[in-house]
């Protein structure tokens, strides 16, 4: 099928109203379920936003998303994996950022920034800081599928991280919590997932430690994410929301798991909702998927069914199944990716689907990634009916900040 394929005309959906329902979570009050999910733009200077980007979040909130989630952002200097990256930390960044969050409220949206740190996904080397090494939990990262030979030949990419560098991670993590707030942000995104840093004490294949940050048990893994949660939580106060970003999959391996069955899920997300967090923001491959045996119920479903905190489902969210790749490997993936290449799906995708899901309660947001590339107004598209008026997602659209 061609990449440019039109999408569904009106008859083939049911009405999102359900979808444009009001939703308040602690102080923040939403006047719909739609996300803009945080996707990585590179087009930053030095951790600067290029000057696109507060007209490009304004238009997405005035075509109707309830909150956008900026880019992930880099809370020091060694926190990114891309060296055109954003920061949010710095006066000229936070500036930039600032000017983002002004622009979506004058919009009448919701702003909140995704915070991360890399770890040993940013091989040491990489810009705009090249000289300074990269750290993690153990001393070395899965560099590609081949997870367990890489981890067993010891394959080094940086060192573990010592007590003080934990120390001054987690301080980073809040102090951008602080700026954030400072500026007027509505609340943060703390990036738990893909094989970032963060997720890295989850997952046992990049976790080697033999303390008590080590892969032995799930009260270990989770302590250091416990302790960045805790951190934000001091230095904003009990009202300000904090959301979380987890996944099983990462960008080194699409078939990982850090949990095999609810019971695992409930030890991994206990823990961090004591230490603060309001909403979970699941990621999946593909939203509809079943996340464990003998359960039609999504990886989302398990995680607001557990620990009874709302969470955002995401995961090939408004695309025609066309463009819902679905690799076997990551090589496979990025291949097709480059080439705009559709592969086979496992289920055909449909907004139909993600309606049915929302009715049974599993989620209470939905991020929308690529589509909202495509479309500013997607979410009023959507709201309207108006699906025959929908751009398909080309990778060209990619190149510019529009």
């Amino acid at each position: 099928m061609s990449q440019n394929s039109s999408v569904p005309n009106n008859g083939d959906h049911r009405s999102a109203e359900s979808l444009f329902q009001p939703i308040k979570i602690g102080t923040l009050e939403l006047p719909n379920r739609i996300v803009m999910a945080p996707m990585g733009r590179t087009a930053a200077k030095m951790g600067v936003l290029s000057s696109e980007s507060a007209p490009y979040y304004r238009r997405r909130a005035e075509g109707g998303v309830g909150l956008i989630i900026g880019e992930a952002t880099g809370i020091n200097r060694i926190a990114m994996s891309e060296e055109n990256s954003p920061f949010f930390h710095g006066s000229e960044a936070l500036a930039a950022w600032a000017k983002v969050c002004k622009e979506i409220h004058a919009a009448g949206g919701h702003f909140i920034p995704q915070l991360w740190h890399a770890g040993l996904s940013r091989k040491t080397g990489t810009g705009p800081y090249p000289d300074l090494a990269s750290i993690g939990p153990s001393d070395w990262c899965v560099p590609d599928t081949d997870a367990n030979l890489k981890c067993i030949a010891g394959y080094k990419v940086g060192e573990p991280m010592t007590r003080q560098q934990m120390d001054e991670v987690i301080n980073d993590f809040g102090t951008a919590a602080a700026a954030a707030q400072k500026m007027g942000c509505d609340g943060i995104e703390i990036h738990g997932a893909h094989g970032y840093l963060i997720d890295q004490f989850f997952w046992p294949h990049t976790n080697r430690r033999t303390d008590n940050y080590g892969a032995s048990n799930f009260t270990d893994r989770t302590r250091f994410a416990v302790e960045v949660i805790t951190e934000i939580r001091q230095r904003t106060g009990p009202d300000f929301p904090i959301f979380f970003r987890l996944s099983q999959w990462k960008t080194q391996d699409y078939d990982a798991k850090i949990v095999h069955d609810e019971n695992e899920l409930e030890q991994l997300l206990t823990p961090l909702v004591k230490a603060g967090v309001d909403v979970f923001h699941v990621s999946t491959r593909r939203f509809w998927d079943a996340a464990f045996p003998g359960s039609e119920l999504s990886l989302a479903g398990w995680t607001k069914k557990i620990p009874g905190v709302p969470t955002i489902i995401v995961g090939s969210v408004g695309l025609d199944s066309e463009f819902a790749i679905a690799a076997d490997s990551y090589e496979e993936y990025f291949e097709a990716s480059k080439t705009g290449e559709a592969l086979d799906v496992s289920k055909p995708m449909s907004l139909d689907r993600l309606i049915d899901m929302f009715e049974r309660e599993e989620f209470d947001l939905v991020a929308v990634g690529r589509a909202v590339i495509a479309n500013p107004d997607w979410a009023n598209m959507v709201r309207d009916g108006n699906f025959n008026g929908l751009k398909a997602f080309d990778r060209q659209m990619l190149a510019t900040i529009e």
